[in-house]
């Protein structure tokens, strides 16, 4: 025959800082403090600067103090926890016969009061006293991640600004240069290879490599700031990866060598600009564990590999390590080991649960002294990940017959680039606002093709495609839309749902040229 046994309870640490005149109540206070299955540790004090000293020095489990002192009183101890903002429980002895001391407690925000005449309560009272601490921290940290949330959609919001503002300029940059370089191929051809001419095509190609390097980086900048579309699909996880490293460079150039090992693999189910939040994150996190300085001595590499199931990305450094002791903590929220000011403690909290709503995982191990290794599982898509439409390429010859063009582009100087590419093989006519084109095209006006920036003043490509179905739907059938950067939902929408062709800016002139004679024919 069994016995039910009383269920054994923890015994539980706990350093106390007490704030009493002498210690002629510690053996009664210990005795209780047992029964309720705590081993407190103590440290007596009763003055201020004593309080002060001993909670800059130490972390404590629980402040306990008596109502009235000699030199201070509970109210004056609960300020000074305040002022430091210390979260730690805080439990005051009071006399059971001074009415007028607990309603002042309450007052004051103490709200938890044990009446020296009933001490039997005090383990009670002391563990209502942390539960009440730790609440307060699961609801400060709800609130700072909420912040830092707000914070990451803001910045989103900038870099797709920033992003779009760039672009236009630097189409016009791109297309001038293209321009100017066909233009000295000619002079080249026709003069011969004159000492100058040749400068000038080596000072445009360097232009144009530089520029190419602002195309790249506004292109990443796009990715990651589409921080309200959690849409799925099947992504390449070489781009975004690649993305991410550009994004990462500064912090690891200086550290260490960069070294990709892409073996090949397919797409994998996922979202664009969140894979590429979870890769940047793990990249600099690599660097940081890296020293300044050495950069030939140390290395990152970058490896892409898939088994019959998933495809797996690895974040390799050779860093200082993390000790087996942090190594459990690193994906707890707000852990981190980073100096103040350097990191939240959010980024691999954020990172590992991304992963898990896209149904991967992360894993990591790490050695002190040989460094660290991230792996991010992820599952292979059904389907293959599209190109980007900014690497649309067509090798069709140039249309056998002119056609006639409307462009409406509120950038003048991408505009004139674009009318001065396509008037020698179609009739084009350039406007800088929709509702010019739209009294056009209402007026009677056909057009073979119809170049239309997205985001506009007054009246955006949208609104005017939205104005030509009901007007003359064939002409919204012939539109092609110029983006700088679809950052906004509405425009995100707009473009899933129409058939349209869209190209993304900066593009290259002899490719716009022939994507609008495949339409002209």
């Amino acid at each position: 025959m069994s016995s039910l046994q009383p269920e054994e309870k923890t015994v539980r640490p706990l350093r106390i800082l007490r704030i009493a005149p002498t210690d002629g109540d510690v053996e009664t206070l210990t005795r209780e403090l047992l029964r309720a299955q705590f081993a407190p540790s103590w440290l007596r004090v009763e003055t201020q600067t004593a309080l002060d000293a001993a909670l800059e020095r130490e972390t404590w489990d629980l402040v306990l103090t008596d109502w009235t002192l000699p030199a201070l009183d509970a109210v004056g101890v609960f300020a000074a926890l305040a002022v430091r903002e210390r979260k730690v429980a805080f439990v005051a002895i009071a006399s059971e016969r001074d009415a007028e001391s607990l309603l002042e407690a309450m007052r004051a925000g103490i709200h938890y009061v044990v009446p020296r005449e009933s001490l039997f309560l005090l383990g009670a009272v002391i563990e209502q006293a942390q539960l009440a601490v730790q609440r307060s921290i699961e609801r400060r940290r709800i609130e700072e991640q909420l912040v830092v949330a707000d914070r990451m959609v803001s910045v989103g919001t900038l870099a797709a600004g920033v992003a779009h503002e760039i672009n236009n300029p630097l189409a016009t940059v791109l297309a001038n240069l293209e321009l100017a370089t066909r233009e000295t191929a000619d002079l080249l051809r026709a003069q011969g290879e004159l000492p100058r001419l040749l400068e000038l095509r080596d000072e445009l190609r360097d232009a144009r490599e530089a520029a190419e390097r602002v195309r790249a980086t506004v292109r990443d900048l796009k990715t990651f700031s589409r921080s309200d579309d959690e849409s799925l699909g099947p992504i390449d996880l070489q781009r975004v990866l690649d993305s991410s490293a550009r994004m990462a460079w500064n912090e690891v150039r200086h550290r260490a060598r960069l070294v990709k090992d892409y073996q090949p693999a397919p797409a994998v189910e996922g979202n664009e600009a969140r894979l590429g939040q979870v890769f940047l994150n793990l990249i600099v996190n690599a660097a940081q564990a890296i020293p300044e300085g050495k950069a030939d001595e140390h290395q990152i590499s970058l490896v892409i590999r898939s088994t019959t199931a998933e495809v797996i990305v690895e974040v390799h450094d050779s860093g200082a390590g993390i000790p087996p002791e942090v190594l459990t903590l690193i994906f707890a929220p707000f852990f981190t080991t980073k100096p103040v000011g350097v990191g939240t403690g959010l980024g691999l909290s954020i990172s590992q649960r991304i992963i898990n709503k896209l149904g991967g995982r992360i894993t990591v191990e790490s050695e002190v002294g040989k460094g660290t290794v991230f792996r991010v599982h992820l599952r292979r898509a059904q389907t293959v990940a599209p190109s980007p439409p900014d690497e649309l390429v067509s090798s069709a010859p140039p249309p056998p017959r002119r056609g006639k063009l409307l462009v409406i582009e509120d950038e003048p100087s991408l505009l004139l680039a674009i009318e001065r590419t396509l008037s020698g093989h179609h009739d084009v006519t350039t406007l800088s606002r929709a509702y010019g084109a739209l009294e056009r095209i209402v007026a009677g006006a056909r057009y073979d093709v119809i170049l239309c920036d997205l985001m506009m003043p007054e009246m955006t490509g949208m609104d005017l495609h939205a104005a030509l179905l009901s007007a003359a739907p064939d002409q919204a059938l012939r539109m092609i839309f110029l983006s700088g950067g679809t950052f906004t939902p509405r425009a995100r929408a707009f473009l899933d749902q129409v058939p349209n062709l869209r190209i993304e800016k900066p593009f290259e002139l002899m490719e716009l040229r022939t994507i609008v004679g495949e339409r002209v024919r």
